[in-house]
């Protein structure tokens, strides 16, 4: 079974990690055979901080430079693009070994990375900037006010813009990527400990395991088209926009380059609504060079949309998919909402997004009460109760003393 991050056992192995010996630095890792047992330590250990840095400007998929990783005890920089490097050991740990937490800040990108590598994400899961919403620290705080907040260090932002892919890399390279994750494995317990203060770490399981979930990570040219936004609602249109999307995703993926450097969104958006009859009309598309006339990608893209069919009903979006089936009262409601969501995450000091999102508010209003993770849970109690009871008339808002207060209508007392 997983540890989950609010249970007593992983905490007090964490806090009692947190003041061993001081932390050992070994540099940068170059061999199989350091490698292999760095992790075989590390994995005796309740958790371990992870980073990486990449490169990503011009291609497709992330390219892994190096990855920085630190338990309590040690701390090293694994070079990954040392000829024969083997890695197996370290995705083993972050993707195997139920037993050792991975602590991430705002990990979204190094998730990613990891996914492309195995098909896994590291799991159990720990980010920083989600345990801070809970902290009532902000929505995104970012990693440098994070370690000012919590250690008084302001960090090094000398290297932020090093070409990483670069050899060799320098020391002070080195030390400012490893310091990334010393500071985040003494971060780490002393969120735990206020989260267990507080009784908020039952809150971020779930957003821990939607984190950690694989299917954020793979890039579906099916789903591609949901990526560029278009005005048009009619199936003819969204049919070829998803088959463009489609087709532009693989070409991407295949030449291992941006999107953007295939085909551009507004291109896409722009050729959905109004195609060209032949690929010779392709000389006269804003965005397209000349050659796309008559090569062999603007043949490929002719083919795309000559196969593309209306998207089916089932597919279809909604008017306005941030307010399904809303009217105006329904958007009023939904407004309504947001304020009360905002009043409430300042009483109880939480990030609102971690509290509720738009999405979930414009449901309810909408009249949806099945499947919404505010009327479930800790968000019901903290919040999702008087949601509940505003939309139905059982909560109000009144202005008492020139302060906004929420007040119980006569028909609920």
């Amino acid at each position: 079974m997983a540890p989950r991050i609010h249970a007593a056992p992983l905490f007090v192995k964490a806090r009692n990690s947190l003041y061993g010996a001081a932390m050992h630095i070994h540099g940068l890792i170059e061999d199989n055979a350091a490698l292999a047992n760095l992790c075989a330590r590390l994995a005796q250990s309740p958790f371990v901080a992870v980073d990486t840095e990449f490169m990503r400007e011009n291609s497709y998929w992330p390219e892994l430079c190096l990855i920085q990783i630190a338990d309590a005890n040690e701390a090293a920089a694994i070079d990954p693009m040392q000829p024969g490097i083997d890695l197996k050991p370290l995705l083993d740990l972050l993707t195997e070994n139920e037993d050792v937490l991975k602590v991430f800040h705002a990990g979204g990108q190094d998730l990613e990375i990891v996914y492309n590598l195995t098909g896994k994400t590291p799991h159990p899961l720990f980010d920083t900037q989600v345990a801070a919403m809970a902290l009532g620290q902000g929505e995104q705080v970012g990693y440098s006010n994070l370690v000012d907040s919590y250690l008084g260090i302001t960090v090094d932002k000398g290297a932020r813009f090093t070409d990483w892919s670069r050899r060799p890399l320098d020391a002070r390279q080195i030390d400012y990527a490893i310091a990334d994750v010393t500071h985040l494995a003494t971060i780490f317990p002393k969120m735990l400990e206020k989260l267990r203060k507080t009784g908020r770490g039952l809150w971020l399981d779930e957003e821990m395991e939607r984190l950690a979930d694989p299917a954020n990570y793979f890039n579906d040219p099916e789903q591609a088209w949901r990526r560029v936004r278009i005005s048009s609602r009619k199936p003819e249109v969204l049919g070829r926009l998803k088959a463009l999307a489609r087709w532009r995703e693989i070409e991407a993926q295949g030449k291992d380059l941006p999107r953007g450097r295939i085909v551009k969104d507004e291109t896409i958006a722009d050729l959905a609504a109004n195609p060209p009859r032949k690929q010779g009309d392709l000389t006269r598309v804003r965005g397209l060079s000349a050659t796309w006339g008559g090569n062999d990608i603007g043949g490929r893209m002719m083919t795309a949309l000559a196969e593309a069919k209306p998207m089916p009903a089932d597919e279809m979006p909604g008017r306005d998919e941030r307010r399904p089936g809303l009217g105006k009262d329904g958007a009023l409601v939904a407004d309504l909402l947001k304020l009360l969501l905002k009043i409430r995450a300042k009483e109880i000091n939480v990030a609102s997004r971690l509290l509720a999102r738009s999405d979930d508010l414009e449901a309810l209003a909408a009249g949806q009460r099945e499947g919404l993770s505010i009327l479930n849970g800790w968000r019901f109690e903290q919040f999702g109760r008087d949601a509940l009871a505003l939309v139905e008339g059982r909560l109000a808002f009144a202005v008492k003393g020139g302060k906004l207060r929420m007040t119980r209508t006569e028909e609920s007392e």
